[in-house]
């Protein structure tokens, strides 16, 4: 089938001249903006979190349906980021680019003036179709507007904001809530989302638009796969996941729109996204290893807080403070990868040699005990950061190197939803098995807990000792619980570990980039 985008008529000319694509006047101005934008989006998938129990006060919610402030938003991403191509497409990538910032703006002022919690969902829905634009757009423009040698340089300062966003959410996000309120953690985003947006106003080039079918069904069957398997992910964990009717309506959608969208994408004539996307090995390859790092870094991610919290009496600010090394890491090693690869080093050797810092890092992170200080939790987050660095980069650079100009946004759209998708399997596994684990562990641990073997009180006859025994008994059971827990979290480490060293052989399936330095 024939392209239905032509490719830009410049691509070929600013690679072989070393030119940008769409040259600006202010490269360093629009970048910034373009950051700034990308920035707030992806804080906006953890900020909150924090922020959930003091929400829950105000809006007068109960545990289980407060939880759809953050359903909502990421069911709402899922759905509206596969339209991202052709918006772009339709609309000009300027245009969407501006009205998706100015529409994300507005949407997390309205969550910070929500009265009740069927506003606050509303209001977040909003804050996630609008903002779900953002990452690929804002990814195809460091592209599009830098020359060729620079774009691997300009991919790792981008991804530096994706993969330190989701650390920093939720520091700040405790910190604004402690020192102002929940609705600052919304509002925060108006005055820096306006600076962003007058930059992009200023300086933003477009793609010319081109006419472009829009595929109703395949988009329709694709975000009910994906609005199912969100929600079957999001919210199994608070339906007992397969003992609930719930979750199997949920998986039933998944698979069987899943199935169709397939067939679908595989023979209409003008699909949602170009069949040449998917004609592509080392694109196919690179969504595989998104999925993968989604798993890895947002699952991390979601275990270390309330481990720290919950089991060492970390406060929100001394989380934070415990998990900024992860993000140093991370800047250091995509500064460094980016360098690399603009000297011609192979990025495979770069991805396989990340997973496997990872993988040691998350080896160490399994022989954790409750005894374990702040000092080792910084110094694994640290390794682990460079690690997930060396894959970021040489992986976009493995990707993009050999997709066509035209089909850059579609591509980086997917790759951003297979992240998502990624992070949200990841998540929802891992909670899933820590939950479980930790039952498990507890049931282990309390058939120990016998007349000998307790050096406080004779278990069997602490009843005799009335509230003293009673409260013996309590203080021994939330010694078990925190046992319990710690093997736990120990457990996802080392799960997390082996999924890091098997993805090492994948690279074997990737194909070495074009001896162009840095050029995709």
């Amino acid at each position: 089938m024939a392209s239905r985008a032509a490719p830009h008529p410049k691509a070929a000319e600013a690679l072989a001249e070393d030119k940008a694509m769409l040259p600006v006047d202010n490269p360093l101005l629009l970048t910034t903006g373009i950051m700034l934008a990308s920035l707030l989006q992806i804080l906006d998938t953890t900020i909150a979190n924090v922020a959930i129990p003091d929400m829950q006060s105000a809006l007068g919610a109960t545990p289980d349906t407060i939880s759809w402030v953050l359903t909502s938003y990421i069911v709402a991403v899922a759905v509206a980021m596969p339209l991202t191509g052709w918006l772009a497409d339709r609309v000009g990538s300027r245009n969407l680019f501006i009205w998706s910032v100015a529409g994300f703006i507005l949407s997390s002022m309205l969550c910070g003036m929500a009265q009740n919690l069927g506003q606050m969902v509303a209001f977040r829905a909003l804050q996630g179709a609008t903002g779900a634009f953002i990452g690929p757009l804002s990814q195809a423009a460091m592209i599009d507007t830098n020359k060729p040698s620079r774009q691997a340089q300009m991919m790792a300062l981008w991804g530096m904001g994706i993969m330190v966003g989701p650390i920093l959410g939720p520091f700040l996000g405790g910190w604004l809530t402690e020192n102002w309120n929940w609705r600052w953690v919304f509002y925060v985003n108006v005055p820096l989302g306006a600076i962003s947006l007058a930059i992009l106003l200023a300086e933003l080039p477009s793609r010319p638009r081109t006419s472009r079918r829009f595929d109703l069904l395949g988009f329709t069957l694709l975000a009910l796969c994906l609005g199912a398997a969100q929600m079957l992910l999001d919210r199994g964990n608070h339906v007992d996941w397969f003992d609930s009717a719930e979750s199997w309506i949920y998986l039933g959608l998944a698979i069987s729109a899943g199935w169709m969208a397939t067939v679908h994408f595989a023979t209409a004539p003008q699909p949602l996204f170009d069949r040449g996307l998917f004609a592509n090995p080392n694109y196919i390859v690179a969504i595989i290893f998104m999925i993968l790092i989604g798993i890895v870094m947002f699952a991390t991610m979601a275990l270390l807080p309330p481990m720290l919290q919950h089991l060492f009496g970390y406060g929100v600010i001394d989380t934070g403070e415990a998990l900024v090394p992860r993000g140093v890491g991370t800047l250091i090693s995509m500064q460094l990868s980016g360098l690399l690869i603009r000297r011609g080093f192979d990025p495979r050797i770069l991805i396989a040699l990340g997973f496997t810092i990872a993988a040691i890092s998350l080896w160490d992170m399994a022989t954790w005990s409750l005894a374990v200080d702040q000092r080792q939790v910084m110094l694994a987050g640290l390794i682990q950061g460079i690690g997930l660095g060396f894959v970021f980069i040489p992986l976009n650079a493995s990707a993009f190197s050999t997709l066509p100009p035209h089909l850059r946004t579609d591509g980086a759209s997917l790759l951003n939803l297979s992240r998502s998708i990624g992070s949200s399997i990841g998540i929802a596994v891992m909670t899933a098995l820590t939950a479980r684990s930790i039952q498990v562990s507890h049931n282990d641990l309390a058939g120990h807990v016998t007349a000998s073997a307790s050096s406080m009180i004779d278990v069997s006859t602490a009843d005799r000792f009335q509230q003293a025994g009673e409260a013996a008994l309590r203080m021994i059971d939330a010694e078990v619980n925190r046992q319990a827990a710690m093997i736990a979290y120990v457990n996802d480490f080392h799960l997390m570990m082996w999924l890091s060293l098997l993805a090492i052989p994948l690279t074997i399936l990737l194909r070495r980039p074009p001896p162009a330095a840095g050029r995709f």
